[in-house]
């Protein structure tokens, strides 16, 4: 053997060890981009900021107020997920740390189901946490998904049987808060065409694939409610579950003009389609409430200031440890005007009308 053929021959035998290497699982790659692209570390939101949407049942409100006061948040809504008397026991111990701070939206109460006279003590219900001070509501997607009638079938979202508790809500000046579906990726199969594999391959119970319901039959029966309940105000939480097409979202909200939506854990999907996520936002800047579903940290709170505030290109998504999808986002760097709806002054609408 010729040194020439030695050196080819030791070259391919270098290139097949460093494809060894980086034989590596999609689940550890997680690779550092190259490019050089403005920063910029908003540590504070621009104007004070309402949190519309978030969960502190678990939290302690003296560590939420440090942190709201590290990142200019005025106030953070809890959406407790107690109910029954824990429901008001957890009103009242963040009213008492600091009642300008705190609201609570209610957590519709499914444990008497199948009780007689339950759709009368639901409203009763209603009108008990109106009085209490509650300032809202919440209708979670056990409603269509798995919560059954007597009779075994399952529950539709639009069950004229609500109605009563509807229009007391609109009576109460009680805004509802819908949140009765999932991503679209949650509703396809989990394989190797899903955008959201590695989440919902870590977290097969997530997925809604084969439900009685797609996730379309379930957006129409809970439109239909916001259609057949002009007097209430609705609150669809999530981009009204549908931020992959913010087309339908910017028609609901034309046709409904008693619905806001909230952009609560869906800054991922909103950021990588910044060109139309912003015009939407412009369009629609007096309905669209801040919210993060997050727990409060000053560093999720300031990737949300990031993609709001600033027009800076390909960072991280705020998120929980359970990343949504292989991509990066980019800022929708809003007018002063705007950002002044979408962090307070929506919220602040829906708060003083209670």
């Amino acid at each position: 053997m010729d040194d020439h053929t030695q050196q080819e021959e030791d070259k391919f035998l270098a290139l097949v060890s460093a494809r060894k290497d980086v034989d590596l699982k999609i689940s550890e790659f997680t690779p550092r981009t190259m490019l050089a692209v403005p920063v910029h570390s908003i540590a504070r939101a621009k104007f004070p900021a309402i949190d519309f949407h978030n969960h502190l049942d678990a939290q302690s409100p003296l560590q939420m107020l440090k942190v709201m006061d590290e990142c200019h948040i005025e106030k953070i809504v809890n959406i407790t997920m107690r109910v029954g008397d824990a429901a008001f026991a957890m009103h009242r111990k963040f009213q008492q740390a600091s009642a300008t701070r705190f609201e609570t939206i209610a957590w519709f109460d499914w444990h008497d189901l199948h009780d007689e006279g339950f759709w009368k003590k639901s409203v009763e219900r209603l009108e008990r946490f109106a009085e209490a001070g509650f300032c809202g509501i919440k209708i979670w997607k056990d409603l269509g998904l798995t919560l059954r009638a007597a009779d075994g079938e399952l529950l539709r979202v639009d069950d004229e049987r609500l109605m009563p508790f509807f229009e007391k809500a609109g009576e109460l000046n009680l805004p509802v808060m819908f949140h009765i579906s999932d991503p679209d990726a949650f509703f396809t199969p989990i394989d190797r065409f899903n955008e959201r594999y590695e989440e919902l391959a870590a977290h097969p119970d997530w997925s809604f694939y084969g439900s009685q319901y797609a996730k379309e039959e379930l957006l129409a029966q809970r439109d239909k409610i916001f259609q057949r309940h002009p007097q209430t105000t609705f609150i669809a939480a999530h981009l009204a579950e549908k931020s992959e097409n913010l087309a339908y979202v910017s028609q609901l909200l034309e046709h409904h003009p008693n619905l806001y939506v909230d952009m609560s854990a869906r800054t991922a999907e909103l950021g990588r389609q910044p060109y139309t996520a912003r015009q939407f936002f412009l369009h629609h800047a007096d309905r669209i409430l801040f919210g993060t579903d997050l727990v409060p940290e000053a560093e999720s709170y300031r990737l949300h200031f990031r993609f709001l505030e600033t027009a800076d290109e390909y960072f991280d998504y705020p998120s929980h440890a359970s990343r949504q999808g292989r991509w990066h986002i980019y800022g929708i760097h809003l007018p002063d005007d705007v950002l002044q709806k979408v962090y307070r002054e929506n919220a602040l609408k829906l708060l003083t009308s209670v």
